[in-house]
């Protein structure tokens, strides 16, 4: 079965750059966090051979690969450089079945969007392995940024699945690696935010479904000890499992919940409550966010209330309601330019990992959040699994929470670093994949291993000719 076509074979000596690649387009790129925008030199290529013949022509600021932009910082920007969007190679192939495996193999271009797959996979029983809340995510920015989900405590996250990679270096050669083959370069690769090459394509693991929709069980709960106890005691019984914290509670009802876990239903579940394709994928945008909100709309009035709201309609109690994979998992995909809610200024999206044993810690992060009247309506708590073999990948056994916050509210960069240092003290770390404002000398206390990722980034390029501001802003 090939819904998408198979990636371009390409030749070992990389082609010279061609006149249509010389053209580029001076360009002003941000995050989805829409905050720090910097200029770049865009090139969009449109195949598998133009999106090779773009590393060798490098700008002296050096070049970065560019999905979807929905890093929310400054991940996929590189300011004076030259960024190459590769959204537009995009082609996969789904191998044939092995009988009696629980998994089919897909090779994918990088630029090939979580959206793309779906649309072609579930329809054929087959899911990604990891999505996180947006599945307007590339397979290059998934291993870039060594996504999670929902079920990190049962599957891991997204590099956990790959087979193999191909990878093009700075030199302009392409290596083919994975967790066995060359394994120290796949794993600086795997979170290593886009800066040991540009990757090409690669082989991954997509699990069988039964359906399309998921049996989805919601718990309210009335505070954060409450959510814990049912997370920490039940998580296991549950593929997937979130939860929306109200950060704006305080008293008795801070950290108050709505905890949502499930599994996919098989096709006679489905069947016994309706007569449509239990395979039926349809995913779209039912709204669009206006192209200008004035500043100020999300204040503590407006997200109080919306976060009242919210906690009051979710069912203090349901079992094994049938929900469809947009509702589930993507909901704010519903709603297209999301981000442009928040107004002019942006937004900022923290997120951090502590570990199990620290919950005290959880509570005094959700303590100041609260008492600070965070104006956050977007806050989900999750618990991680097992870490990988990943210098930079973030999960790591643990309470993650993420919250967006608009970049207005007065004394966020005092809270924030006062947070981060807790987070610190704790043996936790924060996303880059999310990041813009973290203190630079706190990364290698996040993140012990980062020397050693640094010496195998200097090994496959000392003249940094892969870069980002991210990268520049945090000293990587």
């Amino acid at each position: 079965m090939s819904p998408g076509s198979p990636s371009t074979a390409l030749p070992s000596t990389p082609p010279e750059p061609s006149a249509e690649l010389a053209r580029t387009r001076a360009t002003e790129l941000f995050g989805w966090g829409r905050t720090a925008p910097t200029g770049a030199d865009l090139r969009r290529p449109t195949s598998a051979i133009e999106l090779r013949r773009a590393l060798p022509d490098a700008n002296p600021r050096g070049l970065l690969a560019r999905g979807l932009g929905r890093s929310y910082g400054d991940a996929a920007q590189n300011s004076g450089g030259r960024v190459i969007e590769t959204i537009d190679v995009a082609s996969f192939t789904v191998h044939e079945a092995i009988e009696g495996a629980d998994h089919v193999l897909v090779t994918a271009d990088a630029g090939a969007s979580i959206d793309r797959l779906l649309h072609s996979l579930v329809p054929q029983g087959l899911f990604v392995p990891v999505t996180p809340g947006t599945r307007y995510v590339t397979v290059g920015g998934a291993i870039a940024a060594d996504i999670h989900g929902k079920n990190h405590h049962r599957k891991g996250s997204w590099c956990d699945h790959v087979e193999s990679l191909r990878l093009q270096l700075a030199d302009g050669s392409v290596v083919d690696i994975g967790p066995n083959s060359d394994p120290e370069l796949y794993w600086a690769t795997a979170g290593g935010m886009g800066l040991t090459g540009v990757i090409l394509d690669a082989t991954f693991r997509c699990p069988r479904i039964g359906s399309s929709r998921l049996l989805v069980d919601t718990d309210r709960a009335p505070d954060l000890d409450t959510v814990v106890e049912l997370m920490a005691t039940g998580d296991a019984d549950y593929d997937y499992s979130v939860a929306w914290i109200d950060l704006m509670a305080t008293g008795a009802s801070m950290g108050r919940s709505v905890l949502t876990r499930g599994r996919f239903a098989t096709a006679e579940e489905v069947g016994a409550s309706s007569s449509a394709d239990p395979f039926d994928y349809r995913a779209g945008v039912i709204a669009s966010a206006p192209p200008f909100v004035p500043g100020g709309l999300l204040n503590k009035l407006t997200v109080r209330a919306f976060n009242e709201l919210w906690f009051r309609k979710s069912p203090k109690l349901r079992r094994d309601e049938l929900q469809t994979i947009p509702t589930f998992f993507h909901p704010l995909d519903m709603v297209g330019g999301w981000n442009r809610i928040y107004g002019p200024g942006g937004f900022l999206q923290w997120q951090f990992v502590i570990p199990f044993g620290t919950e005290a810690t959880l509570r005094r992060i959700i303590e100041e959040l609260s008492a600070a009247g965070c104006t956050s309506f977007l806050a989900v708590l999750k618990a991680f699994g097992p870490s990988n073999e990943s210098p930079l990948s973030f999960p790591a056994p643990g309470w993650t929470l993420a919250l967006d916050i608009p970049t207005g509210v007065s004394g966020l960069a005092t809270l924030l670093d006062r947070l981060d240092d807790m987070v610190v003290e704790a043996g936790g770390r924060i996303y880059l994949a999310k990041d813009s404002r973290v203190r630079a000398e706190l990364v290698p206390q996040m993140y012990p291993r980062l020397d050693e990722w640094r010496a195998i980034r200097e090994r496959v390029d000392p003249q940094r000719r892969i870069n980002s501001d991210l990268a520049r802003r945090l000293s990587l």
